[in-house]
Order: C-alpha cells, then sequence, then structure tokens
C-alpha cells in the first residue's frame, strides 16, 4: 500500500487495483461467516420438499460452489487455492440461519469466501422458496471470525 492511502484497493490517485500480495507468506487463513433468511414456520418445515426440490440441499451446494468462485463475484478478489469450504443451514425462530467455513493456505485471507458461501447460499435459498414465500428477506450477511496472516485474529463481539 503506497504511503497516505488510506485503502490498500487504492492506489494514490484513488483509482482501485489488485493488492500485490506475491511477498506476503503462504500461511493457514480460516474465515467463518453468516446470515439470515427470514422464512415463516411454514416454509422453513417445507424446505425439505419444496416444488423445485430439496432446498436445504441446493443452498448448500451453492454456497460451496460460489466460494470457489470469488475471484469472479468480487472484481479485486485473488483467486484462492481452497482447501475446505463448509455450508450449513439450520432452522431458526424467524427462518433460516447460514454458516459458511473456508480454510486455505494462501498469502491473503478467505473472508470474501466465507461471505460470498453465505450470500450465495442465502440466494439460492430464496429462489427455491419463492414459490411459495415471497416475502423472504435475506439479512445480516457478516463476517463472524477469521484467522491467519499479518492482520492476526478477529472474532465478531471481541475488541
Amino acid at each position: 500500500m503506497a504511503p497516505g492511502t488510506p485503502f490498500s484497493h487504492l492506489d494514490p490517485a484513488g483509482r482501485a487495483g489488485m493488492v500485490d500480495v506475491s511477498q506476503k507468506p503462504v500461511t493457514r487463513r480460516v474465515a467463518t461467516a453468516s446470515c439470515r433468511v427470514a422464512l415463516s414456520a411454514e416454509t422453513v418445515a417445507r424446505l425439505a420438499s419444496l416444488p423445485k426440490g430439496d432446498a436445504w440441499a441446493v443452498a448448500r451446494i451453492a454456497g460451496i460452489q460460489a466460494a470457489k468462485r470469488t475471484a469472479e463475484w468480487v472484481p479485486l478478489a485473488h483467486p484462492l487455492p481452497l482447501d475446505e469450504v463448509a455450508v450449513d443451514l439450520a432452522a431458526a425462530a424467524d427462518g433460516v440461519r447460514i454458516t459458511s467455513r473456508v480454510v486455505c493456505r494462501a498469502r491473503t485471507g478467505a473472508e470474501m469466501e466465507a461471505l460470498t458461501a453465505c450470500a450465495a447460499a442465502a440466494l439460492a435459498l430464496y429462489d427455491m422458496v419463492k414459490a411459495v414465500e415471497r416475502s423472504a428477506v435475506i439479512s445480516d450477511l457478516r463476517l463472524e471470525a477469521k484467522s491467519g496472516g499479518r492482520s492476526g485474529d478477529y472474532r465478531r463481539g471481541e475488541p
């Protein structure tokens, strides 16, 4: 990052560009993210047998696929060699909670991959339920934790 540049993806003239990570060491990176999809209890009860099929399975696979293609979704993200992508969906009082965990050994973190996994899983779930509940709402997409790399560990809610 150039001196005086507040964001690593901006050059001194304010132009966006991909960060050079070639001098950073390869380390183990782990990131977790989450989001929610607000649905009625009736729709949640039907997720395994909707007209389009098993929404749980479709959303999980969509999240995994999207994590692997994050660099195509996020213009300045580096393509990463992912070692693990886990996407879990759980029924909650107000719908479905989606969580993801991404592990890799790379020069940059896996936060965007974890976030992309949750976003894609939520979008796939919405697509699966829209015929029975158009009022579904996707919300609270956020990084929960990350470890590895120069900036150290982060866990939501910790100073």
